[in-house]
């Protein structure tokens, strides 16, 4: 699920496009509730079709995937066969479900309202595409049998956002709490964690939660060289606090992660 934001002014941006290996696309739809609404107008005016939706499913299997190929050593993506977009009004911004009959056939659901308010400001392109892009890892993400916690799986929906370069321009790094409150906060972590640990660390986050129940400690000392998750995320928020001690918060720019194709 996306959550809601504001939608600052920003100037235009390329979309840069994570591809390392072409991997198999599932049949994507679009279903549009209302062709009377503006919110429809403006996705169809931003969104150019199968192009922005089938490279978007690229950038997210690059990033959570080594390689399509079947094998052993790689780690078999989900089987998701279809994705629908559907564009409708509800409460919310965005969220991604399967259906009851088969959770193969994914939804993802993008209300009407918010797309027309996010042609009030800012770069609506860049903006639509960051909530497609962070909705499609929802559908091909693991979650340890649906025992993954929301905030890591909602960290990793942004990690894969941030880089892809389609961050939101709201965004920054912040380490109050815990590092599992979700979203762009636990993106920054995992982007941390990513440097510290060598390219490949959310992947392989992503690969541990392929099988078995959720276990915190096994999760993280395994990917992190037996680190706790608690004791690095003390790290981050010292090196942040430093950070922001010696440039000070509203200096920073609103992306500081690297957009870097997957290695």
């Amino acid at each position: 699920m996306s959550p809601a934001i504001t939608s600052p002014t920003t100037i235009m941006r390329p979309t840069p496009v994570v591809r390392r290996h072409n991997f198999p696309t599932p049949l994507l739809r679009l279903e549009l509730r209302d062709l009377a609404h503006e919110g429809a107008s403006i996705f169809l005016s931003n969104i150019h079709g199968n192009e922005d939706l089938e490279a978007q499913v690229q950038n997210v299997l690059n990033l959570l995937y080594d390689s399509p190929e079947a094998s052993p050593l790689h780690v078999k993506r989900p089987g998701t066969r279809s994705v629908t977009f559907i564009v409708r009004e509800f409460d919310g911004v965005a969220y991604t479900t399967g259906l009851d009959l088969d959770d193969d056939h994914k939804e993802i659901h993008i209300n009407a309202q918010y797309i027309r308010r996010c042609a009030q400001g800012g770069d609506k392109r860049h903006e639509l595409l960051g909530v497609i892009c962070h909705e499609l890892v929802h559908c091909f993400q693991w979650s340890a049998g649906g025992s993954c916690p929301g905030g890591l799986t909602e960290g990793i929906a942004d990690w894969v956002r941030l880089r892809a370069g389609l961050g939101a321009a709201h965004w920054r790094q912040e380490a109050s709490g815990g590092w599992d409150g979700g979203y762009q906060k636990t993106g920054y972590f995992l982007e941390w964690l990513e440097q510290k640990f060598g390219d490949g660390l959310v992947r392989k986050i992503n690969a541990c939660l392929r099988k078995g129940k959720y276990d915190q400690t096994k999760l993280f000392g395994d990917c992190c060289d037996g680190e706790r998750v608690e004791d690095l995320w003390k790290m981050y928020q010292k090196e942040l606090e430093k950070k922001e001690g010696g440039h000070g918060d509203e200096d920073a720019p609103a992306n500081p992660l690297p957009t870097h194709p997957a290695k």
